[in-house]
């Protein structure tokens, strides 16, 4: 199974966003810039993650984004799924019923081996998704990734956050 690289860039934006304090925002422009990637490119990433309401977008001069709901309510199925689409990622074409073999109708009964098994992959891949929250994926980076990686990740937040009135906008 292969993953867009859009994927990678909507967990670590939502994980660099469960450090946002409060009902401050990011720009989309920082997260952009702290990844290395094209700011028109992550747009249509964070557009996703917001359509589905992981996150939400404040307008405004000093907008951006901020999570939707706490980290602990978000899972990484949620985040693949915004970006990828909900649809399994193999779709059985049945093209065992095509060709010069094939047969009558009544002879293809039972579903087809394949993709049972393939679906069977997909259930599992998207219940071990479904367990794994984001907090418990940004708790486990804090706690076992280099100090220094977790210092400097701590300060491009600190820089780039944009405090908000305390009321929630939309």
């Amino acid at each position: 199974m292969k993953l867009g690289e859009g994927v990678e860039a909507a967990i670590h934006c939502a994980a660099m966003l469960a450090g946002v304090q409060g009902t401050a925002t990011m720009p989309g422009a920082a997260m952009a810039e702290a990844f290395g990637l094209s700011p028109s490119y992550l747009l249509k990433h964070l557009n996703a993650l917001t359509a589905s309401r992981i996150l939400e977008s404040v307008p405004g001069p000093s907008g951006g984004y901020r999570l939707a709901r706490p980290a602990e309510r978000i899972t990484l199925l949620d985040i693949v799924l915004a970006v990828e689409g909900r649809d399994p990622a193999f779709r059985c074409g049945e093209i065992r019923q095509r060709g010069p073999a094939r047969l009558d109708a009544s002879a293809y009964v039972k579903p087809c081996g394949i993709s049972v098994a393939m679906m069977k992959a997909e259930r599992a891949y998207r219940a071990a998704l479904a367990e794994a929250r984001l907090s418990d994926i940004v708790a486990e980076y804090v706690s076992d990734a280099d100090p220094r990686s977790v210092a400097a990740n701590c300060a491009f937040v600190e820089r780039h956050q944009r405090p908000q009135s305390s009321t929630k906008q939309a």
